[in-house]
């Protein structure tokens, strides 16, 4: 098992561990610990570099598979198991992430609070993303109502906080789960939760800012109909 650094503490660029395994025909190595994103809830994985005593790798792509986190390397010529490696995330783009990350968080909690809208699916790029709402009524002008009302929450500075609680108690939650679809698997004992303080709180495995004014400002560029009932919202993240 991979301890999961991101998973407690969103702002570590840079860590220290050793490979426990090495997948030559994958180029691939599995840390003991990492603050790698693997991916998931809409989010890209991570990109940056690992070092050990004699070379350096470009983390080109990370993935979860079971309980371990595998780091897909340029090469993984001359890493052995129980190197000390140091891990170092892309940080201008793991935080143009979190910040498009929790700007969606703050766009699902107002659609969910003043519409009733749930959500239906979403993806994300760094400073850019799209968000799907069974929103049978949006109109251009309540879109113009849904981004004023983000931008002020933005402003708020409202604190985020992560928790990690026993599956009974984060189901005790009310709406804890805004999709359409309940995406937790049965076998998941413990539920990583985000919260905005006072404005929404969610299971959700990304990273996030620690308050909302790190956010920036967000901008709705474009709104589209992907049926009778969905509607598809795309946004930047500016600032």
């Amino acid at each position: 098992m991979t301890k999961l650094l991101y998973q407690t503490d969103s702002y570590v660029r840079s860590f220290k561990s050793r490979v426990a395994k090495v997948l030559e025909d994958e180029k691939a190595v599995v840390f003991e610990e990492s603050a790698f994103y693997p991916g998931g809830g809409g989010q890209p994985h991570d990109t940056g570099t690992m070092k050990t005593s004699s070379i350096e790798c470009i983390v080109l792509k990370v993935k979860k598979a079971g309980g371990e986190i595998l780091h897909y390397l340029d090469s993984v010529e001359g890493v052995n198991e129980g190197d000390e490696v140091l891990g170092q995330i892309d940080w201008e783009r793991r935080y143009s992430l979190m910040r498009t990350h929790t700007a969606m968080h703050i766009l699902c909690a107002v659609v969910w609070r003043d519409y009733g809208a749930q959500v239906t699916g979403g993806n994300m790029e760094p400073l850019s993303a799209r968000m799907d709402f069974e929103f049978e009524n949006l109109t251009k002008d309540i879109v113009g109502e849904i981004e004023q009302k983000v931008n002020e929450e933005i402003k708020s500075a409202r604190r985020i906080n992560v928790s990690i609680l026993e599956r009974e108690e984060a189901f005790k939650i009310p709406d804890l789960i805004r999709t359409k679809i309940n995406l937790l698997p049965e076998g998941i004992t413990h539920v990583r939760t985000v919260e905005i303080e006072g404005l929404d709180i969610q299971a959700d495995g990304g990273t996030h800012v620690m308050t909302t004014d790190e956010v920036g400002s967000m901008k709705i560029v474009d709104y589209k109909s992907k049926g009778k009932i969905n509607k598809r919202i795309y946004v930047q993240v500016q600032g």
